[in-house]
């Protein structure tokens, strides 16, 4: 058995090198599972970078309209819909969005 082992030295320590090089390349620590995961939290992480940047363009907006130049159109919308507020003989109707 020892004399087929130093027979096959160089064998053997082929094979496992190849197994052990194999193994982390598709699943390693940067094997390609976890290549493709990365990806993926990459792809969410620029979707919800976008979308954050979209609400800060969008707050920005709304302060600007609040701080320098006062625009009252934009604070009578405002009035209206936080204090549910409306002119004489005007009617309001509150329609909810239905999630289902």
């Amino acid at each position: 058995m020892l004399r087929l082992i130093k027979k096959n030295y160089f064998l053997l320590i082929s094979i496992f090198l190849i197994l052990y090089f194999g193994f982390n390349l598709v699943s390693g620590e940067r094997g390609l599972f976890s290549y493709i995961e990365k990806k993926e939290t990459l792809s969410n992480l620029k979707k919800e970078e976008l979308s954050l940047t979209n609400k800060i363009k969008d707050m920005d907006h709304k302060n600007s309209l609040l701080s320098t130049n006062l625009d009252l159109d934009y604070v009578e919308i405002l009035i209206r819909e936080r204090f549910l507020f409306g002119k004489k003989d005007e009617t309001i109707y509150i329609i909810k969005k239905d999630d289902n």
